[in-house]
């Protein structure tokens, strides 16, 4: 009788335990997990070099600030690594630092564009980088193709990296170099010639200048009048 009160005893407790488990409220689902453009482009691969400037100037960082607001978005066209390697040998090392965050920020426009609605763009396209005077982006379309232009250099969307309606990363196999950095710099002007400096009263006088001609004609003169006097005097003498 008692080992049959305690399996009674036992499967009551089993069956208390299940109905609290039933009846205990459902977790809920803990955030979503931010956007992380480091994760990717490793996992999109081909952006090694993108990546190190991204780290290294932070706008890595900035770019996942940005993605953690709600309202914020934003498309990066984002270079290959071959896109880097076609530039000019020691170019990136010729930047200063805050060129290259410029250059970085020249990728990113802050509105989401979905690959459908770049044909409703206006020109030149508003980038992170500074006014559109000094670093104009000029984005066009001719059917499904995607044409950026930057009055340096030209190129294509070659491809979607990732889009998740807020963050919208796009391929590009050149960089996208902006005027304000990239465009050649005038010559300075070529300085002016020194005017001549005027020689000293004293230097001229010595030199046979003017006011030597003004005493060398007194004395022509002096010389003269003498020799006229002379011959006068001669003249009367012979006379008497």
């Amino acid at each position: 009788m008692s080992s049959f009160n305690f399996s009674v005893l036992l499967l009551f407790f089993f069956l208390s335990r299940a109905l609290a488990q039933s009846s205990a409220p459902a977790k809920s689902p803990g955030p979503a997990p931010s956007t992380d453009i480091y994760k990717i482009l490793i996992k999109a691969g081909q952006y090694s070099v993108l990546l190190r400037l991204l780290r290294s100037t932070q706008v890595g960082d900035q770019i996942n600030n940005q993605l953690g607001s709600t309202n914020s978005e934003l498309t990066f066209f984002a270079p290959t690594d071959n896109a880097f390697s076609s530039l000019k040998t020691g170019t990136l090392n010729g930047l200063s630092d805050q060129q290259k965050v410029q250059l970085l920020q020249f990728h990113l426009v802050p509105s989401f564009i979905s690959i459908t609605n770049f044909q409703t763009l206006s020109n030149p396209v508003q980038t992170q980088a500074s006014d559109t005077y000094e670093y104009p982006l000029n984005i066009t379309t001719s059917g499904s193709q995607v044409n950026i232009s930057t009055g340096i250099v030209n190129t294509t969307i070659s491809g979607t990296v990732y889009s998740d309606n807020q963050l919208a990363v796009y391929q590009v196999d050149k960089v996208l170099q902006p005027l304000g950095i990239f465009a050649p710099k005038p010559l300075p002007p070529a300085p002016a010639p020194a005017p001549p400096k005027p020689k000293k009263k004293s230097e001229t006088s010595e030199s046979g200048g003017p006011a030597a001609a003004v005493d060398s004609s007194d004395a022509v003169g002096v010389a003269g009048s003498f020799g006229m006097v002379v011959l006068s005097l001669v003249a009367a003498i012979f006379n008497l």
